[in-house]
């Protein structure tokens, strides 16, 4: 079984190839994984063209939900994206935000960096940056984010339980995420969880919606809501690659389901006398 520290250099690795490639490659793909389905274009991600501060050349197609359309972004407001890939969600939240607000992205991959960096370059904004780091351990200060948001991220992240700490220790009190993400009701076949290619492509590092929904939950936060949810329906001529037709059926007829979440959440004003991590009083 490969360590945390393997999976986190696959996805880096993937996403560092990602970064190259046309949005059409990565639209009609398992979030960028290749161009692995003649059945089906935009397998995951959602239409972001008709939203204020959407940038084409920002945009690589490699979301699964619009969390900023949920996020409930002020002006003024501190956001920070996870994942933030080459902007895109970045540059939207900056047009909710307006001139005043401030913007953060981090991400894992520097290729990933270096586009975004160039985009906000181009649109000549001084109030979004963009930082490398680990959303395990972001490289920004405690209570600072009136907003957190990401698209498809935490899926790939092996320990999903330290990044929701870490969303809770860089929010405000009071502050809250909208986080678009793949969960799975039922299991999936164990050739696709192994499949490297899969895991970068957002399917195969899912875990249970419940369990996503209790780590949040578990971490201090309130207000839980699932503000969307839709079912992402794997084509044939992908599962061909992993799975025999009689797998395929079985598979079919499993009742496991595979969705796109966008959940929203708050931290509280007031932190309990026991905090998550903390000890108690």
């Amino acid at each position: 079984m490969q360590t945390e520290q393997e999976l986190k250099e696959l996805v880096r690795q993937k996403y560092s190839e990602i970064a190259l490639q046309d949005k059409e490659t990565n639209m009609s793909s398992c979030c960028g994984a290749g161009g692995c389905s003649t059945e089906v274009y935009n397998i995951m991600s959602d239409d972001y063209t008709k939203m204020e501060g959407y940038n084409a050349d920002a945009d690589l197609g490699l979301g699964c939900g619009l969390p900023t359309e949920f996020a409930q972004i002020k002006p003024g407001d501190t956001v920070i994206d996870l994942g933030s890939g080459a902007g895109n969600d970045c540059f939207i939240a900056r047009a909710a935000t307006g001139p005043t607000g401030r913007v953060i992205g981090i991400d894992f991959t520097e290729a990933m960096i270096d586009k975004a960096r160039a985009n906000v370059d181009k649109l000549g904004y001084n109030n979004v940056e963009f930082r490398q780091g680990d959303i395990e351990k972001m490289p920004v200060g405690g209570n600072v984010a009136d907003v957190i948001v990401s698209n498809c991220v935490l899926n790939l992240v092996p320990n999903k339980n330290n990044v929701i700490k870490e969303i809770y220790r860089v929010l405000k009190p009071g502050g809250h995420f909208s986080i678009s993400d793949v969960v799975l009701v039922g299991e999936l076949p164990e050739k696709l969880r192994n499949v490297a290619e899969m895991y970068a492509g957002c399917v195969s590092g899912a875990i249970q919606k419940q369990v996503y929904l209790e780590l949040i939950q578990n971490n201090g936060f309130k207000d839980i809501t699932l503000q969307k949810e839709k079912p992402i329906v794997i084509p044939d001529d992908i599962l061909s690659q992993y799975l025999s037709a009689e797998e395929i059926a079985e598979f079919k007829n499993s009742g496991t389901g595979i969705y796109s979440i966008t959940v929203f959440a708050k931290k509280p004003v007031a932190e309990a006398c026991c905090t998550p991590g903390g000890g108690c009083c």
